[in-house]
């Protein structure tokens, strides 16, 4: 199999500058075909800029990139028809029903008139939308917005589909019910590159890259990262979080100490030798009771490990 088939998309330098501000800066990136490949990073870390340059609506200040052997954004014309682009805020319209929606997209994509009526109730089928089939999009549910954009979005039943942050205003239920219609995608062949900052759902891509203020800071399956962040992860259990987290924080090994209720995770580099007994110590000292144990790195501490890691470079620099 030859590169260009094997990736989906493949990006080398790709960089956008916006006056002084870099928003995506060297961005290499390969996404194999036929699976969910995730952008994770927080807000401004350059995962909105990077899509839009990857469908061709934003020409990249540097860097060559191509989409399904196209490149981006010269071939854009010959790249829209194979792609879908599901935006972070709703973008269909609120004044027309689901069905004329799905119609107007159909309309769009010169869909063919012989094979459109079937297309559409069967999106609408597809994306349990028959109770809201004469309903105004405005008046919708966040969860149903978001099953009618996806389906918009799939109309032309696209090779790669771009999704920019699309769970970020439903409920649980409905995330969990819309990755599961990702997985069904993907199974049936299409690419799908999302971008998100809950780390639950990151851990459900094949692949992700953890983006930082525009740069990649790592890739790899998520498995991968977890096993690879450098770090050994000590848990500890006490009534007397702040305490304990003011005084491990002042040690020079400890990069990192987060609170999740009642337990604290702190990140020690790997080459500091008994963690553990560096922390049971540091508390026994404070007079602080507490139960301290090593566990495996949660994809949360793969992204603290390497932005960390990234400040540390950039202040050494």
């Amino acid at each position: 199999m030859n590169e260009q088939s094997e990736f989906a998309i493949d990006a080398t330098g790709l960089t956008k500058k916006f006056g002084d501000l870099t928003a995506v800066d060297h961005l290499d990136l390969k996404v194999p075909r036929s699976l969910v490949y995730g952008f994770l990073g927080p807000n401004g870390s350059g995962k909105t800029t990077a899509i839009r340059m990857l469908c061709g609506l934003l020409t990249p200040t540097e860097g060559v990139a191509q989409v399904l052997g196209h490149k981006v954004p010269g071939d854009a014309n010959k790249l829209k028809p194979k792609i879908g682009y599901m935006t972070q805020r709703f973008s269909l319209y609120g004044d027309l029903t689901v069905q004329e929606n799905l119609e107007f997209i159909a309309d769009i994509y010169s869909y063919p008139r012989s094979d459109r009526r079937n297309r559409v109730d069967d999106l609408i089928s597809r994306y349990d939308l028959e109770a809201q089939r004469k309903q105004f999009a405005g008046t919708m549910s966040g969860g149903q917005r978001q099953r009618l954009a996806l389906a918009a979005a799939v109309l032309n039943r696209p090779e790669l589909l771009l999704l920019d942050e699309p769970t970020s205003a439903v409920d649980p239920s409905s995330r969990r019910d819309f990755w599961e219609k990702l997985f069904a995608l993907a199974d049936a062949g299409t690419t799908i590159l999302v971008s998100t900052h809950y780390m639950d759902e990151a851990e459900r891509c094949h692949r992700l890259a953890i983006l930082d203020h525009g740069r990649k800071v790592a890739d790899g399956a998520p498995s991968e990262l977890q096993a690879s962040t450098g770090m050994s992860i000590v848990q500890i259990e006490t009534e007397n979080t702040y305490a304990a987290q003011t005084r491990l924080k002042a040690l020079a090994e400890v990069r990192s100490v987060t609170q999740l209720g009642i337990k604290l995770r702190v990140l020690i580099p790997e080459s500091v030798d008994e963690p553990l007994a560096l922390v049971d110590r540091t508390l026994a000292a404070a007079g602080l009771e507490a139960k301290s144990t090593l566990v495996d790195a949660s994809l949360e501490d793969v992204f603290v490990a390497v932005t960390e890691r990234e400040r540390r470079l950039e202040a050494a620099a």
